[in-house]
Parts: C-alpha cells; sequence; structure tokens
C-alpha cells in the first residue's frame, strides 16, 4: 500500500508538471483517475469481496478514498471538480459496483393490498360524501334570500 501511495504521488507531480496552465486537459485527468484512482479502488474492492460491494459499512472508505484521489488529481491538474469527466466516471463505477444494490440494502417492492386499498378507497368515499353532502343541500332552498 505504502508504494501504491507512492506511486501516486509521484504521478500527482508529474501530472502537475505537465499540465497546461491555460486549462485542464480533460483527456489527461480522464486517464489519471482511470490508471491511479480506478487500480487502487479495484485492489481495494476486491480485499473487500464481492459479496460485501452493497455493505455501505464496508465500501465507504474505499469510496471515499476514490472521491478523494479524483479531487486531488483535479486540483493538480486545475480543473474544476466535479465536471463531465468525474461524472462519467462515478456513473461508470456505480454501473460496474453497486448496480445491483438498492438503497436501502433490501428489494423494494409495492405494499400489500391490505395496506394500499384503505389508502384509495377512503378519498374516493370522502369525495363521493361530500359531493352528495353538497348536492342535497343545494335542494333545501329554506332560509336563503
Amino acid at each position: 500500500m505504502a508504494s501504491c501511495t507512492g506511486r501516486l504521488l509521484a504521478t500527482l507531480l508529474l501530472a502537475h508538471q505537465l499540465n497546461l496552465l491555460t486549462a485542464c486537459n480533460e483527456a489527461y485527468y480522464s486517464y489519471l483517475i482511470k490508471h491511479i484512482c480506478l487500480e487502487a479502488y479495484r485492489f481495494q474492492m476486491t480485499d473487500v469481496g464481492q459479496k460485501l460491494w452493497c455493505d455501505w459499512g464496508e465500501t465507504l472508505s474505499s469510496y471515499g478514498d476514490l472521491t478523494n484521489c479524483t479531487i486531488l488529481i483535479a486540483n493538480k491538474m486545475d480543473c474544476f471538480w466535479p465536471n463531465r469527466v468525474v461524472d462519467q466516471f462515478f456513473l461508470t463505477i456505480h454501473k460496474e459496483y453497486f448496480e445491483n444494490c438498492s438503497v436501502s440494502g433490501r428489494a423494494l417492492g409495492d405494499p400489500p393490498n391490505n395496506i394500499v386499498g384503505p389508502f384509495i378507497a377512503i378519498p374516493v368515499m370522502i369525495t363521493l360524501f361530500v359531493t352528495a353532502l353538497v348536492v342535497w343541500r343545494s335542494k333545501r332552498n329554506e332560509g336563503i334570500i
């Protein structure tokens, strides 16, 4: 891991030296995050194991390291963060590692009919009752001037 960190720092310094002063080189930025950040992330996720990829407690540290890596390289290259390249990069990460994970950690589904039924029937009944009340009240002309 120490050699990986040293290689990361050396590459960041190199990236800073090669950077154009006028603008962010998005192609080179994309190359660096794929070859530095993504490789380190893949190594960490291999250690976690595919069965635990959906466990946020297990992947939080690796995901944070990945995010910080993209930020560091963006800063060294004078690129804005987040940007289009980073958005596409993280979409690719999510498709590869988290596509089968649900938001709450369990499969989402429709609630049972005995739960949904009252939420549909009660407003319909109230609407019919109020409509009948308005019609009945409009037919009584007593006391109206």
